[in-house]
């Protein structure tokens, strides 16, 4: 009996079910630690402003090729297909509901997750989780739920800004080098677009921002092997963000286009 729980205990689907066990539970100790009082208002403010900081000229430098290349590439294959009206509408709604919320959510994995796992995982070497823990203090209410905050109401305000200057890019892109005409670019995208279309993105670049904080806070409340640990916890939580984020965007997306109908034209 013994050699048997060894062995299970040794497979490496078990170890994997538990890290994902230990992920959604330290998720769910967040969603609890939330409406708990006092709020850490003050960390909440520097830590959404060093997201912000670190994330919104990537962002926005990101955005304009992400836009230039959907648009040049619906525009030569609507072109092709005698379209050219419906480049606007194919393009936008591109950028709306997918580029941005993913651009969105890889920046802020990419840059202010690693930088949080970072700065939780010296702190988790540094013994001073530990410390916090022994004073009473609880480090998820403390330090956890003001950082995950940050990183969704930052993720929902860059989504934001990509989709206006991802979408400007596609029109410049479209109308001037690729000769398409502004009403039309513009109409067939009043035509076809619909408000859920926003509210789908916000929504998805809302629940990015949730997974990359939960990942990098785990991530970095579990390092290894001193501060090498740190940067292989880094590495791995930017990874296994990417990988989530794509799964879940799979997933609401097919909802989202069984559930909200097509606006007819």
């Amino acid at each position: 009996m013994a050699r048997e729980v060894t062995a299970a205990a040794t497979f490496p689907g078990v170890r994997a079910l538990r890290q994902v066990g230990l992920l959604a539970t330290l998720a769910w100790m967040v969603l609890r630690a939330l409406p708990r009082r006092p709020f850490q208002f003050r960390e909440f403010l520097q830590q959404a402003w060093f997201f912000a900081s670190v994330t919104i000229l990537p962002t926005a430098l990101v955005a304009i090729p992400f836009g230039a290349v959907i648009a040049l590439q619906l525009g030569s294959l609507t072109q092709q297909i005698g379209a050219q009206s419906f480049t606007g509408a194919a393009s936008a709604l591109a950028i709306v509901q997918q580029a941005s919320p993913l651009i969105t959510a890889l920046l802020v994995a990419g840059a202010g997750g690693s930088a949080m796992c970072a700065d939780i995982g010296a702190r988790a070497i540094r013994e001073e989780i530990a410390a916090m823990e022994v004073l009473g203090v609880d480090p998820v209410h403390r330090l956890i739920v003001p950082r995950v905050l940050a990183a969704m109401f930052v993720s929902v305000l860059l989504n934001g800004l990509v989709s206006v200057v991802g979408v400007m890019g596609g029109y410049f892109f479209n109308v001037v080098m690729q000769g398409g005409t502004p009403g039309a670019y513009l109409a067939s995208f009043n035509a076809l677009a619909q408000l859920p279309d926003l509210w789908i993105s916000e929504f998805k670049a809302l629940l990015y921002g949730f997974v990359a904080g939960v990942v990098a806070a785990y991530r970095g409340l579990n390092p290894r092997g001193g501060p090498k640990g740190v940067g292989d916890a880094v590495n791995q939580a930017v990874v296994i963000t990417f990988l989530l984020l794509f799964l879940i965007n799979l997933i609401l997306t097919g909802i989202y286009l069984q559930v909200v109908p097509p606006k007819a034209l």
